[in-house]
């Protein structure tokens, strides 16, 4: 099959980027009945080209005649929102509309100048979207497809009030597709629920890391887990690595002892400005930093060309986000590698990773980095009795008040 077969315009068609020569699987099975205006579930694997699944289709409905917004993407982060617009934005101008992206760290001010463009596509985050929503500077009644990009992420508690309000400005009657990588039971019945005889699409079997990413799991004490990280940055000849940790301070932390060990790197987290954000994502892209350290606001949809390593320096509380982070590598057909170091206290959550993705990652030893911590062990290190002592001992102010009653 070729994008010849999909039943796509002339123009888009000539605009697609010389390397898409071949839809993938997901692009396969999306594209045709999103034309028909179908309302879709869609999963597939991290990096088999979902944006371009709902993007083609959405730039073809589009009216460049209509001075309104007819299609907003709503994405979780600003990344995803430049990423997905950048891809789009040479499709869009083929056809003659205007793409306008909304996101926090950016000027309000100049996204609505933006908006008085009269774009016909937005790609937006919730939070600004809501913003420009409650101060009355956006319309969106005259929206008819709206697509959520990493859905799963979206209907978590954190943006779900923010979609609420959005999904109560736009028309009832709009082509909704919802497009993630991966979908936990708990969120399938608010998913489904969003979308009007849906049709249901899986590229592959859901949560599913891609084939081509080997996945290696070393099992090191927690207090190693820099110190190998960074001997294993000086023994192999990877020319570039995308390093995730879960705390953003440990992320700037990190960075620093990296950086004293002479390795080129910048920590990327939600506490930087969008300026820096931007500069230090291109600078990675460009091949100016060997490794950039970042919490998990890269691991949803970043398409870094080429990436061959993921690191875990820590396993993610959620097995979902692990699958997401390791996407980062292998993406448009390419074979890549993941790295976890995973110390004794993250078993448990080891555990719910092996049983979503239904794979049963061994722990290796690290050579040169013996482990000596115990294993975590449910059972109580002393009686109540003993704690209670203890704490009265921590309590006392001077030598003499450890001394018995006389």
């Amino acid at each position: 099959m070729t994008f010849d077969d999909l039943g796509l315009r002339a123009d888009l068609l000539a605009a697609l980027p010389a390397s898409l020569q071949t839809p993938t699987r997901i692009q396969q099975l999306a594209i045709a009945p999103a034309l028909a205006g179908e309302d879709l579930l869609a999963l597939a694997p991290t990096g088999s080209g979902k944006t371009m699944a709902f993007g083609l289709p959405l730039l073809q409905q589009l009216h460049a005649t209509t001075d309104q917004i007819q299609g907003v993407i709503v994405v979780p982060t600003r990344e995803l929102a430049g990423q997905v617009s950048a891809t789009l934005h040479p499709l869009a101008t083929a056809r003659g509309l205007r793409l306008v992206t909304l996101c926090g760290g950016v000027a309000q001010a100049e996204q609505q100048l933006a908006l008085a463009q009269r774009p016909q596509l937005l790609v937006a985050t919730p939070g600004r979207l809501r913003d420009l929503l409650v101060q009355q500077l956006l319309r969106l009644d005259g929206v008819h497809h709206l697509v959520l990009d990493e859905a799963d992420r979206l209907l978590e508690m954190g943006f779900w009030p923010d979609i609420q309000a959005l999904l109560g400005v736009i028309p009832a009657t709009r082509q909704t597709l919802l497009f993630s990588a991966t979908l936990p039971a708990a969120l399938d019945s608010l998913a489904m629920g969003l979308l009007r005889a849906p049709i249901r699409i899986e590229a592959d079997t859901p949560n599913r890391v891609a084939s081509a990413i080997e996945q290696r799991l070393f099992l090191v004490n927690k207090s190693s887990k820099v110190p190998a990280l960074i001997q294993l940055l000086k023994d192999q000849p990877w020319p570039q690595v995308l390093v995730f940790i879960s705390a953003r301070d440990d992320a700037d932390g990190v960075a620093r002892k990296l950086a004293k060990a002479g390795i080129t790197v910048a920590a990327l987290h939600g506490e930087k400005t969008q300026t820096v954000r931007e500069q230090v994502l291109a600078d990675f892209k460009a091949g100016k930093l060997r490794v950039l350290v970042a919490t998990d606001v890269m691991a949803r949809g970043i398409d870094i060309a080429a990436l061959a390593l993921v690191i875990n320096l820590d396993l993610p509380a959620s097995a979902a986000v692990y699958i997401h982070r390791i996407g980062r590598t292998a993406r448009a057909g390419q074979r890549g590698m993941a790295i976890s170091l995973v110390c004794h206290g993250e078993h448990d959550t080891l555990q719910a990773i092996r049983t979503l993705t239904e794979q049963a990652l061994p722990l290796e030893a690290l050579a040169g980095f013996p482990v000596t911590d115990l294993p975590a062990s449910s059972e109580r290190k002393r009686p109540p009795r003993d704690k209670q002592a203890n704490r009265r001992t921590t309590s006392k102010r001077s030598a003499k008040q450890f001394k018995g009653k006389g």
